[in-house]
């Protein structure tokens, strides 16, 4: 085979672990590389050169499918327990889960993810358009600002300190190391970037049972679906139909799903085009109502587990104070003049000097300096760090919570019920009454801890003086100068006050299933929680019955959570009415299937577009032929309409035999080969969009016009071949290609080969010269002439 000339090497790396599986997924924006490995339960991200970025493990879960996001931010990794874990670039931990499927028999085999360019609302159209006529010139450029655009993109939130990492220990959950590094919490809590303001991320799972599972911006769900595809003809009936494919132009909301039938013979593949009208028109800006449900569901994770943290540093301070003062119990109520608490008997001691004979001997035998000291270590440090907690973790959320949930009260009064936009100002009142709640109720906590501090400081210097005092025979002039100076009154109003039972338990301490739930109904039929929690807390204050889960931090926090996703659900459920499947189109080449690969592209117009869609099959009987069909569809106000399609088919020359394929842009395919010749390994660049491709009206059992492509070796750039620098013996089994990018410094386009021993892989640059072809001049005409015939 002759070639045109040769690709050189970007990268290649040498793996530590075998690839499983096929999993090879190369970062779209930069020189890295995500593996599976170690039996599939260890996800790898690599750089060039055999260096490990990070490694994120499942243990006794197995990786089924990955996917980087677009601007290369994030890496899908789909695992058996039906959870798609979201991994940041250079974290070891999962910043998101989201919940697909149960994971026991029905499993996650395909992720698409891509960007969608939101549509814009009537009135900031209209008057970007009036600004632009009466061509309003700043410093010689037309760069409009759109001051009402730009203020509803103005975050407040930066404005504030950053929240800080919680402790490594004391969370529980899926989120219990997510927020404990600065990195983690600068993925989690990113703010909106002024190029996505007007954009959204699509992710579509789909699973083996034929679920279709939605959501964007990261995290945010919009529901599943299941759609068994109708075709022009008659529908396909009954069956399962798993996603094997997705294609998506940024400008585009309609997506374009490839789905295939579950058993049989996969002689055929449905070509089903899904609307997503919510982003072609949204009352309210989708990236930014996106953007803040996404950043609140985060804020809920993190004062959940501050919550978790919070309540073990609690028990921390009470657990070893507890353990000393049962040692010494049993033995002051056996005293032959009448039981006394631990409470009286040192409450006696501070007031007389006087010490009962099991007091002393607990204070010196079990207690000691010893025990002093881890009993001071524990409740000084268990307060200091649930002070901090509060302080530098709790509160801040909450404070973001609050300006949140203002955008979002603003946005649901101004559009009132004039359109529905999946929440109303009651809902988002509610959530505010309930943040005002815990705002209170930690500021409450906060005061106790810090009045608990300061009494224990004096306790435990009494303490370890009455200790040094009973141990020693002789009477210290520096234990009679600190019981001088010692301020008894606080040491008598923390034994009395603190010792056995800590005001902090009101908001701590476990409560009965019972309580919960009746404080639970109670709190659902109240018009003001606000008021409900003041008023609970007086009637505890004079002593009287009350709501004992009220105060609690994590039944408001739970109860906030609750709600929260309510209106979570109901955003989701009224973008979730607003996605539509059109019509399929069949494509079948008579043959089992073996491989496959989707693209769309786009010709935009006034008022309506259409989808161009690029399909491509190879079968398993015949390994140098590749099958392409051509589907436009339609589509007017986000609504796609009846599809048409043409198809041809392509064969390679006789020495060649395919390895794999993929859609580079819009013009270009790339078919890797095996040649018998010297050399072994050729990479095509095909033009699948030239006038030269004999494209014809497809009907299915239609026999296809084929193309020969080795008399066109040398005589027209629609195809074009290429050989492999610095191949050596290596062979390869699958290949990855992206798009140039600038992003993060200029990469060029390339393509990610993995090798046959499944511990290789390299990848080749590809010239600049790839994008710009003489397909380009050609694409107009032909699309105009296919207009013509459908």
């Amino acid at each position: 085979m002759v070639h045109n000339g040769e690709l050189s090497l970007f990268s290649s790396s040498k793996l530590s672990m075998h690839v499983s599986g096929r999993h090879l997924a190369s970062n779209p924006v930069i020189d890295l590389t995500a593996t599976v490995g170690d039996g599939g339960s260890v996800l790898c991200i690599w750089r060039a050169n055999d260096q490990l970025v990070s490694k994120h493990t499942e243990r006794n879960q197995k990786a089924e499918a990955l996917k980087w996001k677009e601007d290369g931010q994030f890496l899908a990794a789909g695992w058996s327990d039906g959870v798609v874990r979201l991994v940041g670039l250079e974290s070891s931990k999962a910043v998101h889960h989201i919940r697909v499927c149960d994971g026991a028999s029905v499993k996650i085999d395909f992720i698409g993810w891509s960007r969608n360019v939101t549509g814009r609302t009537p009135a900031r159209r209209t008057s970007s358009s009036k600004l632009q006529s009466w061509e309003i010139c700043l410093d010689d450029k037309k760069d409009i600002r759109d001051l009402p655009h730009e203020l509803t993109f103005l975050e407040a939130e930066t404005a504030l300190p950053k929240i800080s990492p919680l402790p490594v220990s004391g969370g529980s959950g899926d989120d219990m190391f997510v927020f404990s590094t600065t990195s983690s919490l600068e993925f989690v809590f990113r703010p909106i970037r002024p190029e996505d303001a007007d954009a959204v991320h699509v992710m579509i799972v789909g699973t083996t049972d034929g679920g279709i599972h939605l959501s964007i911006y990261d995290s945010f769900v919009i529901g599943s679906f299941k759609y068994a595809p109708r075709t022009t003809a008659a529908s396909s009936g009954p069956g399962v139909f798993q996603l094997c494919g997705h294609g998506s132009h940024p400008e585009i909301s309609t997506h374009v799903l490839l789905l295939r039938p579950q058993g049989g013979d996969l002689t055929s593949l449905y070509v089903t085009p899904m609307d997503l009208t919510f982003v072609h028109y949204s009352p309210v800006n989708l990236s930014l109502l996106a953007s803040k449900m996404t950043t609140m569901q985060n804020l809920l994770r993190y004062m959940k587990q501050t919550q978790s943290h919070m309540t073990s540093e609690w028990k921390s301070t009470r657990e070893l104070p507890a353990r000393f003062l049962n040692a010494v119990k049993e033995d002051l109520e056996k005293m032959p003049k009448g039981p006394v608490t631990i409470v009286q008997a040192l409450y006696h001691t501070v007031v007389t000097g006087h010490v009962f004979p099991p007091l002393k001997e607990w204070l010196v035998d079990s207690l000691a300096e010893r025990g002093h000291k881890r009993w001071d270590k524990a409740v000084v440090s268990g307060l200091e760090n649930l002070r901090s907690l509060i302080h530098e973790n709790f509160l801040p959320a909450l404070e973001r919570c609050g300006i949140i949930l203002s955008r979002l009260l603003g946005i649901a009064r101004f559009h009132d019920s004039r359109e529905s936009i999946g929440f109303t100002s009651a809902q988002i009142s509610k959530l505010m009454d309930i943040v005002s709640c815990l705002t209170v109720v930690a500021h409450k906590v906060l005061l106790c801890v810090m009045d608990e501090l300061d009494h224990f400081t004096a306790f435990s210097v009494w303490l370890r003086m009455e200790i040094d005092k009973q141990a020693s025979s002789t009477i210290n002039e520096d234990l009679t100068e600190k019981e001088a100076n010692m301020d008894n009154a606080k040491v008598l109003a923390y034994i009395q006050r603190y010792l056995v039972s800590s005001p902090l338990a009101l908001y701590f301490d476990e409560v009965t299933k019972e309580d919960y739930a009746k404080d639970q109904e109670l709190t659902e039929a109240g018009p003001s929680l606000l008021e409900l929690l003041d008023k609970q807390l007086k009637r505890q204050e004079a002593g009287q019955p009350f709501m004992r889960a009220l105060p609690h931090i994590d039944f408001l926090v739970n109860y906030l959570t609750n709600r929260a996703n309510t209106v979570f659900q109901d955003i989701a459920e009224a973008e979730k009415r607003s996605v539509r499947f059109g019509q399929a189109v069949e494509v079948s080449i008579g043959q089992k299937i073996w491989k496959q690969d989707l693209h769309m592209c786009s010709v935009g117009k006034k008022d309506d577009s259409q989808a161009r869609v690029f399909t491509v099959i190879a079968s398993e009987s015949d390994k140098r032929k590749l099958y392409l069909f051509r589907t436009v569809i339609p589509i007017i106000n986000g609504i796609s309409g009846s599809p048409a399609t043409c198809a041809c088919s392509l064969s390679l020359p006789k020495d060649a035999a395919i390895i794999d394929f993929k859609f580079l842009n819009d013009t270009v395919l790339l078919v890797l080969c095996h040649c018998k010749d010297r050399p072994p390994l050729t990479l095509l660049r095909i033009e699948y969009r030239s006038k030269l491709m004999p494209y014809s009206d497809y009907r299915k059992d239609q026999s296809l016009q084929n193309l020969e492509l080795e008399p066109l070796v040398g005589k027209t750039k629609m195809y074009l071949s290429f050989e492999f620098s610095r191949i050596g013996s290596f062979t390869p089994i699958q290949m990855e290609v992206q798009n140039a990018s600038t992003a993060r410094g200029n990469i060029p386009a390339r393509i990610c080969l993995l090798g046959r021993d499944k511990v290789g892989y390299k990848n080749y640059a590809l010239s600049e010269g790839w994008e710009t072809a003489e397909v380009e001049q050609e694409l107009e005409n032909m699309e105009i002439a296919m207009e013509g015939r459908a």
